[in-house]
């Protein structure tokens, strides 16, 4: 049996602490699908189209990995694409809580799914795309936090705001 992980989130953006879990996804699972959430509620900064490309640039080094976009319920997005495992992680014991009850409701929903957490590596724990775009926003330095291009794409994004 192929273990095919989903590992689904906002990715608003793609960060390094992201990358940490996928790269350490992609030696435990057969399969990744990096399932990008459009979460339009969230009002986020990159387009899921934008998303979905800087994550699948970011990732591209990685060949059992491939990025989807999505707009349903997360257990109807694992059925579709045959994912028997959900990949969550947890920076924080503040994260736990609400993972594990969306890992009892997502049971419920689809119970052939099991969830698994990983921990980002230490340096990488205290890291949120909230965060990573509020200094992003503000001129802040965050090419210690995030890849590259997504060090790039945040400063297109602060200049285009800076013009309204």
């Amino acid at each position: 049996m192929t273990n095919r992980v989903i590992y689904p989130g906002t990715f608003d953006p793609i960060t390094n602490g992201h990358l940490d879990l996928v790269e350490r996804a992609a030696k435990m699972f057969d399969e990744v699908v990096v399932g990008i959430a459009a979460s339009e509620k969230k009002g986020p900064l990159f387009s899921l189209e934008e998303r979905v490309e800087l994550t699948e640039r970011v990732l591209a080094h990685l060949p059992n990995v491939k990025v989807k976009g999505f707009s349903k319920l997360l257990a109807h997005f694992c059925q579709e694409e045959d994912g028997n495992i959900l990949l969550r992680g947890l920076r924080a014991v503040s994260d736990f809580e609400y993972e594990f009850q969306l890992a009892n409701m997502n049971r419920q929903l689809a119970p052939d799914l099991e969830t698994v957490f990983l921990t980002p590596a230490e340096h990488l724990s205290f890291i949120s795309s909230s965060l990573i775009r509020e200094i992003a926003l503000l001129d802040g330095d965050v090419n210690n936090f995030v890849p590259p291009l997504v060090a790039e794409a945040l400063e297109e994004k602060r200049k285009a705001r800076q013009k309204k």
